[in-house]
Formats: structure tokens, sequence, C-alpha cells
């Protein structure tokens, strides 16, 4: 005996398939989807044995666009950027504003020193540099056998 699924979305395509792909199409409109997705950076975390590199894609904004805060252990970093084509003397009938936010927000270790943070925005990536304090940082050595 062969088990077979029902799957709805097969059986109304067969039986009406103008009315699924309407639907389709307006629901994956990737205009639509855009707009109601929430925009958050993608994000690099590399460790060292001096320090914590974190990366952030964020192409399109200005280095004064950044707020950068460390509140104990958090680091927030958040960006507001608004574009408005002011045109005077026009009348228009449909007007959109580009508006972009986000907030990222990282909890560090204890080991890290506080007033070693640096950041630098170079070709749409911002890289924060967070050194270790020297206690934390890894110490080699060998040991002899005796």
């Amino acid at each position: 005996m062969t088990l077979v699924k029902f799957n709805p979305a097969k059986n109304t395509a067969s039986v009406n398939p103008w009315f699924t792909d309407v639907f389709e199409s307006v629901f994956n409109d990737s205009v639509l989807t855009d707009r109601l997705v929430s925009r958050v950076p993608a994000v690099n975390i590399a460790e060292s044995d001096a320090d914590f590199q974190i990366e952030l894609a964020v192409p399109g904004l200005k280095k004064e666009d950044f707020k950068i805060s460390v509140d104990k252990n958090i680091l927030s970093i958040s960006a507001e950027k608004k574009n408005e084509n002011n045109q005077e003397g026009k009348k228009f009938s449909k007007r959109e504003f580009s508006y972009t936010s986000f907030v990222r927000s990282f909890t560090l270790p204890d080991t890290i020193d506080h007033a070693k943070i640096d950041a630098a925005y170079v070709d749409g990536i911002l890289k924060l540099t967070i050194a270790k304090k020297e206690e934390a940082k890894v110490q080699s050595r060998e040991i002899a056998v005796q």
C-alpha cells in the first residue's frame, strides 16, 4: 500500500491555477517583503590572543550615522539615516521617504579592556577592535619534563 500525502496547494492549483498564482505573486513580491522585513546588518566576530574584532556590513552610511556605546558589559551599535528628496515647486501624487535604522547589542566578556575599544568605518564595513586585559591574554611557554 502506498501512502500519498495530501497537499492542498497542488489541489487548489489544479482547480484554479490563476487564483493561486495571483496570491503567490502578491505575498512573494520583493518590494513588499523588503519593506516588511527588518534589516539587521550581518556581523563577523573574531578573536585573537590580543583582542576581539567585530565587523558589521553597513554600506551606504556615514561614520556620523553610528552611535556606539558600552554600558557595563553590553556593547550597543546603532545607526539612523533619513533620506528625504525635497524638490521645491512640484506637486507629488506619490512621495516615498527612505529611513534606515538598526540596533545590535553584544554581551562582552569580563576579560576586555573598556578603555581600549576602537572603531573605524571603511568601504561599508564598520570594524570594532576590543582589546583584552593583559592578565586575560594567553601567555605561552614551554614546560620542561623532569
